[in-house]
This record gives C-alpha cells, sequence and structure tokens, in this order.
C-alpha cells in the first residue's frame, strides 16, 4: 500500500516549517527532516516488497488484514486515544479516514499480486497527482498532467500489453483512494488530537478487513510465521513510516515533504529489484521517471499557493 500502500499522517498539530520547530535529540534525530523522509519512504517500499513475499501464504487481502491488524494494536496501545467528547462529524471523518485507508491497502495488495512493484506505484502515485493538479487553477498543471498521462502510455507499453490489466485497474483504484486519504487526513488531523485519529482511523480500517481476511485466508492467518511477517509489514509499511514523517514534518515544510514522497516510484522499483529480482526495461524506467517528474512539477508549481497536500504512504 504504499503504497504503498503510500499525505503526512493526521497527526501533525506542530507547525510544518523549519522555523521555531523544536531540535529533537532522538534515535532519528542525527538522519534530519530530508533523511527522516526518505528513511521512512524506504521502509514502505520494503515493505511492500516483503508484502509481496507473503501474499502466496495468506492471500493479497489476509496480508492486508495482518497489516492493519498490527499497525492498528501498536497505535492504540502507543496513542491511547480518547473514545468521548468527539462530535458525530468528528466520528464520520475518522471513519471515512479508516475506509479510504483499507481501500487504499487492499486494492493496492490486490495489485502488487498481479504486476510488479514499480508499475503499481508509478499508477497508485497518478490519485494523489491529480489530486495536486485538480486543486490548483494554474495552466501549467496541464502540462504536468500531459507528462504524467506520458509516463502512463509509456509503462503500459501504448496499451498496457505487458501488464495484467485487473492489476492496473486495482493499481489506479488505490491511486483513487489515496487521494481521498490525503482530504481525510488532512480533516481528521484537524479534529483529533496528536495521534488520535490515526490510531482510531487504523482501528476502523483493520475491523472492516478483518472478516474479509478471514474469508480469504482462514486458519492461515493464525500461522505463526505468518503473522511474523505480516506484523513486520505493518511496522515498515505504517508505523516506523508514519513515525519518521511525523519527526521530518516538525522541521520541513509539506511541498519539500510531498516533493520527496513523489520519489516512491523509484524506491519501489529498486525494492522490487533487490527483493523480488523485479527487473526494469528501459521504457519502464523512462516512464517512472516521467510520472516522477509530473509529481515534482505539479508540487512545485502550487510552492506558496497552500495547496499542496502532502502524500501519504502508499500501501
Amino acid at each position: 500500500m504504499s503504497t504503498s500502500s503510500h499525505t503526512a499522517p493526521a497527526t501533525q498539530q506542530v507547525p510544518a516549517s523549519p522555523e521555531g520547530a523544536p531540535r529533537r535529540s532522538g534515535p532519528f534525530g542525527s538522519l534530519g527532516p530530508v533523511g527522516l523522509v526518505l528513511a521512512g519512504g524506504i521502509s514502505v517500499q520494503f515493505g511492500a516488497a516483503v508484502a509481496v513475499t507473503l501474499i502466496p501464504r495468506a492471500g493479497a487481502l489476509g496480508v492486508v488484514t495482518l497489516r492493519l491488524l498490527a499497525a492498528a494494536v501498536v497505535l492504540l496501545v502507543v496513542c491511547r486515544p480518547r473514545l468521548r467528547g468527539h462530535s458525530r462529524t468528528d466520528w464520520g471523518t475518522v471513519i471515512a479516514f479508516g475506509v479510504a485507508m483499507g481501500g487504499m491497502n487492499g486494492l493496492f495488495y490486490e495489485a502488487v499480486a498481479r504486476i510488479p512493484l514499480g508499475p503499481a506505484v508509478t499508477l497508485e502515485v497518478l490519485g494523489p497527482l491529480a489530486l495536486s493538479v485538480l486543486a490548483s487553477r494554474r495552466a501549467i498543471n496541464a502540462l504536468w498532467a500531459a507528462l504524467a498521462l506520458a509516463g502512463v502510455f509509456l509503462l503500459g507499453g501504448g496499451g498496457f500489453s505487458d501488464l495484467d490489466p485487473v492489476g492496473v485497474a486495482f493499481a489506479l483504484g488505490a491511486g483513487a483512494m489515496w487521494a481521498t486519504y490525503i482530504v481525510f487526513s488532512a480533516r481528521t488531523g484537524r479534529r483529533f488530537p496528536q495521534a488520535d485519529g490515526l490510531a482510531l482511523a487504523m482501528a476502523v480500517a483493520a475491523l472492516l478487513f478483518l472478516p474479509i481476511g478471514i474469508a480469504e485466508a482462514g486458519s492461515r492467518l493464525l500461522n505463526p510465521t505468518t503473522v511474523a511477517l505480516g506484523s513486520a509489514v505493518a511496522l515498515l509499511s505504517s508505523v516506523l513510516p508514519y513515525t519518521l514523517e511525523l519527526l521530518a514534518l516538525r522541521r520541513l515544510p509539506a511541498h519539500t515533504f510531498a516533493i520527496l514522497m513523489s520519489l516512491e516510484p523509484a524506491i519501489a522499483a529498486t525494492a522490487g529489484f533487490l527483493v523480488l529480482g523485479q527487473a526494469l526495461s528501459a521504457t519502464e524506467a523512462a516512464a517512472i521517471a516521467l510520472v516522477i517528474a509530473a509529481t515534482i512539477g505539479a508540487v512545485r508549481s502550487q510552492v506558496g499557493r497552500g495547496k499542496v497536500p502532502a502524500p501519504a504512504p502508499e500501501a
């Protein structure tokens, strides 16, 4: 789910700008904000690569269930969110956030079960790119959209003849859910303190997927090796990157964060090659580069306009 699954998590309640932000001397402080974001991106995509190896054991939806359950348990224990004192609108927002989170993860893992990780993330990132373009009325963004579409055309070999069309559809659906996730992440962050909204939304997503995962994987979800690998995916793709990005956003402007996150297709392609042996052709590499360039251009063209949502970790 980037997916990876992957906006900044709905936890940022602190200024994103470097000025006035507190210096942190924790275990990750020496990385610096840019290093934290890059480490988070690497964690997400290598977590997704591990998830691909787990899919034959538990199925795509079983893996999603394990990931969401493990991440929800960790976040609920750490955050201990308050359940009382929230309005119906607050709960409606966090439930929508959880549904988007679950949908994004489920669709993404169905995609990587059928097509390589790099192309899957490239197609998925079109969702946040479309949201970024639509949020602005500047004509230059039409150029970035065209550049991204050219990359997708190249990636599909002019018709996606080399990619499973069902996998392509799942990846595009995951991108749409990623854009929805961005919108509700921001709304949740304004309504819930600290990481409470994120923890509650993760619990909603886990509860929604539990019956689906049981239906697909059954008793295989209880296999100790499967549980261990699923927990590793949860830590790599959810808990660790969310924590790293939260620390980074205390000293990093949101638009810079978004630009860095646009490198995820390249990170995903690297993870797919190193962990899964999924090599890219020169054409596929050029296609991914075009999508990255389009995303960077779209974000940079909106700097200072206050309309740039920071993308989330993909499923």
